[in-house]
């Protein structure tokens, strides 16, 4: 029964929102969003370890975790069709650059989500200088960002790793091993796994396959638990494949030709299984999520004149704040929940005629192939852009009812 819940709500979790709330009457007023970096190479060499993979890894322009050109060039086409939105709905002027602090553009430490915040902002208001702000250094100053990352002696990794057992049930590892079996056997053949080392090193018979080794959940002292085993490996490896396939490269260096953009689409559920697993407990949600979703819920709701709030950052903080307020989102060409580069989770603030405030969420994102093809965002093609149901908020969702709703959401995460 536990399992089944489980996956209940991880399917009532993932399920793609269909709402499309009325803007009549309704006059935007403030936008609010927190974006991914754009395409990236592995933050790491090799991206997996080493010995899951036969062949070298095809190379980059651009040192590993740092934003490529292309990805550059991504961010402004979406730079670009949101100024011309903008402009269209009165929030951006159709020549000129915005009054001083109406614009406020931050970022994490990572120079990927600091170039990505710098390559959208150029775009949005050409020759208007905004800059992004940001820590100096990554590491404990990047409370926002990363309040998990430096290890803070005052989270209880034992007691998230226990809070995530209880919520998914021990028994689920093995669910989750079957139920991504074809996926786990087209990793085999794309890797090539696994030498001899991977297997002695799991305690596998040699030869083995990703079969052969156990997933599990690994907790840290100081951190979110891990998937370790096959999952990990896939959903290192499917963001792998995907960074490849957008980069441009020729498709006999993606996943070394094995692999195709349907199979890559495949391979990345079990990317976003592995936040379902990894941002399960209370706890996590509350130290990973409250900074953003409180800074998030804050600048819609701030006196002044403010138009934009720009958030940029990393999939794992969209798919903690997603999960904090259980917004749910599938963009066309990937699994539901799946967080693209350049994607951006956000809210708008609009207002009526009485005066009365209202916020609705929105995800908005290009598809794989038209990042990859570097194609230009028009009424034409307009990429992906959906309004998202917010749990809990009547629609329209009220400006005072959102807020309450993030203090109720994360007063909920605190109780033990």
């Amino acid at each position: 029964m536990r399992i089944a819940l489980a996956f209940v709500l991880l399917a009532g979790l993932l399920s793609p929102a269909q709402a499309q709330p009325t803007t009549d009457g309704l006059q935007l007023e403030r936008v609010v969003f927190l974006m991914r970096h754009g395409i990236r190479p592995p933050t790491r060499d090799p991206s997996l370890g080493e010995n899951y993979a036969r062949d070298p890894w095809p190379a980059w322009p651009v040192d590993f975790g740092l934003m490529t050109p292309r990805g550059a060039a991504g961010i402004r086409l979406l730079a670009e069709a949101d100024r011309a939105d903008y402009i269209r709905r009165g929030l951006l002027p159709a020549e000129g650059c915005l009054p001083a602090g109406s614009i406020l553009a931050e970022s994490s430490a990572k120079s990927r989500a600091i170039r990505t915040g710098e390559a959208y902002v150029a775009a949005l208001l050409p020759g208007c200088g905004i800059a992004v702000i940001h820590p100096e250094r990554e590491g404990p100053e990047d409370i926002m960002f990363h309040p998990l990352d430096a290890g803070p002696a005052d989270f209880d990794g034992a007691a998230a790793l226990s809070e995530t057992l209880a919520a998914v049930a021990p028994q689920s590892m093995a669910v989750e091993s079957t139920r991504w079996r074809d996926q786990i056997a087209l990793l085999d053949r794309v890797l090539g796994c696994c030498m001899a080392a991977v297997c002695a090193a799991n305690r596998a018979p040699s030869p083995c396959t990703l079969a052969d080794i156990p997933s599990g959940l690994r907790g840290n002292p100081h951190d979110r638990p891990d998937l370790t085993g096959p999952l990990s490996i896939g959903s290192t490896a499917s963001q792998t494949f995907l960074l490849e396939y957008l980069e441009g490269k020729p498709l006999s260096e993606v996943g070394w030709g094995r692999i195709d953009r349907d199979q890559i689409e495949a391979l990345l559920a079990i990317n976003v299984a592995k936040f379902h697993y990894e941002n399960a407990s209370p706890s996590v949600l509350r130290r990973a999520a409250g900074p953003l979703a409180t800074r998030m819920a804050e600048a819609l709701s701030a006196d002044g004149g403010q138009r934009f709030t720009l958030l940029f950052g990393h999939d794992t903080n969209i798919a903690d704040v997603g999960r904090l307020l259980g917004l749910a989102w599938r963009v066309p060409s990937y699994p539901a929940g799946a967080v693209p580069p350049g994607g951006a989770l956000g809210f708008e603030l609009l207002r009526d005629a009485e005066g009365r405030r209202f916020v609705r969420a929105f995800f908005r994102a290009q598809t794989m192939d038209q990042l990859r093809n570097q194609q230009a965002l028009d009424p034409a093609a307009p990429g992906y852009r959906s309004y998202l149901d917010i749990p809990g908020c009547a629609t329209p969702c009220m400006i005072e009812n959102f807020t309450a709703l993030v203090h109720a959401r994360l007063a909920s995460a605190a109780r033990p």
